[in-house]
């Protein structure tokens, strides 16, 4: 693992309101084709964090640095070389979804070329070209799902978040779409993910287990369980938590 290259890099990352310590003191790295889980307790930290490494808010101290670029001084360089996608999605329902290609295209700095070949470079691979001049508001949630993925990765980024991107699917879509975010790890995206589901957690590569503001737990889920002498990542998350 020591070999790999790192794509994220968290030194002592401390984050305040206030007097309030959302983070204290974090520090991981995460690395180039690694899918990283990101876990946490409603009011742990994670989202805090989440929105600090990608370059949206400034940490109060230490170090972060995503994609070989520091978040305090290149936040716009970050967002650059990220992609992500929010259990919200992010994509627009009132537009088609070739229309929501060419948006976020357009956003990450594609030319009207490369956003053509990608979206039909998706499209076809999602077997849903059929749906190209579709109204998002008209398509299945599941199927929104899979397209807010292809648009977060539509620029080949460095790395993706993907913020609890699996919610309100159903057991056969979750698992075509951890295809899509193991796919993308053999492809050298590194895939920084956070969930509610913990048989989910069981398909990452590491995980950090987060609890109030600070890092509790960091290590493969093997080890995790082996640690917390339980069977399961739900009774990890549980001993954590509580």
């Amino acid at each position: 693992m020591n070999q790999k290259e790192k794509i994220i890099e968290v030194t002592n990352l401390v984050k305040m309101f206030g007097s309030f310590t959302a983070n204290y003191n974090l520090a991981f790295d995460v690395y180039k084709g690694e899918i990283f889980g990101f876990l946490g307790a409603n009011g742990a930290g994670k989202t805090t964090a989440i929105r600090i490494l990608c370059g949206l808010s400034p940490p109060t101290s230490g170090k972060v640095i995503v994609a070989g670029y520091d978040v305090s001084l290149y936040p716009n360089k970050v967002k650059a070389n990220i992609g992500y996608m929010s259990q919200k999605f992010s994509l627009y329902n009132d537009m088609t979804v070739k229309e929501n290609f060419r948006f976020y295209g357009g956003i990450y700095g594609l030319s009207g070329k490369e956003i053509k070949e990608k979206t039909q470079f998706f499209l076809k691979k999602l077997k849903m070209e059929h749906t190209r001049d579709i109204v998002l508001s008209e398509i299945p949630l599941g199927w929104k799902q899979k397209l807010a993925f292809s648009v977060a990765i539509m620029h080949d980024p460095k790395v993706v978040f993907l913020d609890e991107p699996t919610g309100g699917v159903d057991p056969i879509t979750r698992r075509q779409f951890w295809e899509m975010i193991y796919e993308s790890a053999d492809k050298g995206i590194t895939v920084f993910v956070t969930t509610h589901y913990m048989d989910e957690a069981e398909y990452c590569e590491r995980i950090s287990i987060m609890s109030e503001g600070k890092i509790e737990a960091l290590d493969t889920p093997a080890k995790l369980k082996s640690n917390y002498g339980v069977n399961t990542m739900n009774d990890v998350f549980i001993k954590i938590a509580r």
